[in-house]
């Protein structure tokens, strides 16, 4: 494991974020901290480690929740994406919690030969046009729950398509409408579950009637807002805004010094040529670990408190800088990627406007190979 690169995970920001996040919950509503993916890039381990308050975790495949019980995480731990139907007893001996949107699913759950009943929520699509049960396909979806051997209905839940890019919320509050009336079909057709849930991030800072009994949250945790709009939808409704802390900083190290002559080309196509005498730092990190190509001649890293200009294009596993103005910058120097050096930032927000995409999919990226290290 190279040593070269890692990544950094602040101790104590995980549990500030949930409490961030829980400040306008009614007491008795639980936390289910998404996980998935990795923990967003910054270790699914790692991060569960450093949320002992949260009741619940979330991921989306079953390798994941296998993967979280190996490490002995015995706290409840729902799939939110879809499981195979072979796959299905494996999830149900390790004690998963399944989200089902399929008869397909339940058919196979009913035939099975389960060391337990299968706990089950089942996800109400009210407007993203992803996994979810239609509205008008609810009452019949519910009916075949009631009526399938080997489960147990424990939750309801739904996912919001436009709640956080915009500032008008009204079709974030249609679907938190439609939500309202699938319940009211639950709860004639089977009776309320002890879990509904439908509260991302934005949702859990900005609508309080999505909380339910339980938040579902994900980008928060890590300290990111959702987006800007989030950030100026909360700010504008008057009350506390959530004071999220960052929890991961990226780096590396540099592994070679050289000057190089005015005019010199730097990288693959030669799209870059320095205009003056440049000591050029290389860097071991490159798109194979995250870093992603659109960065090339646009970002910048911090080296000892100072910003150094990317030069050319990034490579697989490299990428140049320019060091000419960080006096005495050497072999092996420290380099931030994302992160704090010094007065000077890179904030995730910063890397996905340079790169021409979400704060989201900056940290996601980031290679599950590199070390995360909890400091």
């Amino acid at each position: 494991m190279s040593s070269l690169v890692w990544v950094e995970l602040d101790r104590a920001a995980p549990e500030h974020n949930l409490r961030q996040l829980r400040a306008g919950a009614a007491p008795g509503v639980i936390a289910c901290a998404v996980i998935k993916s990795n923990a967003y890039g910054h270790g699914a381990a790692e991060i569960a480690s450093l949320l002992p308050s949260a009741e619940w975790f979330g991921v989306n495949s079953l390798q994941e929740g296998l993967e979280l019980r190996s490490k002995g995480i015995t706290r409840p731990i729902l799939l939110l994406g879809h499981v195979g139907l072979e796959e299905l007893p494996a999830a149900v001996e390790a004690d998963l919690q399944l989200t089902v949107y399929n008869r397909e699913t339940l058919e196979r759950l009913h035939s099975s030969s389960l060391p337990r009943p299968a706990s089950v929520h089942v996800k109400v699509d009210t407007g993203t046009s992803r996994q979810g049960v239609l509205p008008g396909e609810l009452e019949d979806f519910l009916r075949l729950v009631s009526k399938s051997r080997n489960v147990s209905l424990q939750g309801i839940s739904t996912h919001f398509a436009n709640i956080e890019d915009t500032l008008n919320h009204e079709y974030a509050e249609m679907q938190i409408s439609r939500f309202s009336s699938a319940l009211e079909v639950v709860d004639r057709t089977v009776g309320r579950p002890p879990f509904v849930h439908a509260a991302c991030t934005a949702a859990a800072l900005l609508f309080n009637s999505t909380h339910f009994t339980m938040l579902r949250s994900g980008i928060g945790l890590y300290g990111l807002w959702p987006s800007r709009e989030t950030f100026l939808a909360a700010r504008e409704r008057g009350g506390a805004v959530a004071d999220f802390h960052p929890v991961l900083a990226w780096k590396t190290r540099v592994v070679q010094v050289k000057t190089i002559p005015e005019g010199t080309y730097v990288g693959y196509g030669c799209s870059y040529r320095t205009t003056r005498k440049t000591v050029l730092g290389v860097l071991p990190v490159g798109y194979a670990d995250g870093y992603d190509r659109a960065l090339g001649n646009r970002a910048h890293v911090l080296v000892r408190g100072r910003r150094a200009p990317v030069l050319g294009r990034i490579c697989m596993n490299l990428c140049m800088v320019d060091l000419t103005d960080v006096p005495g910058a050497r072999l092996e120097e420290e380099v931030v990627l994302l992160g704090t050096s010094g007065e000077e930032r890179i904030s995730a927000e910063t890397l996905a406007e340079w790169s021409g995409t979400i704060n989201y999919e900056v940290v996601t990226r980031i290679s599950p190979l590199l070390p995360r290290k909890v400091v």
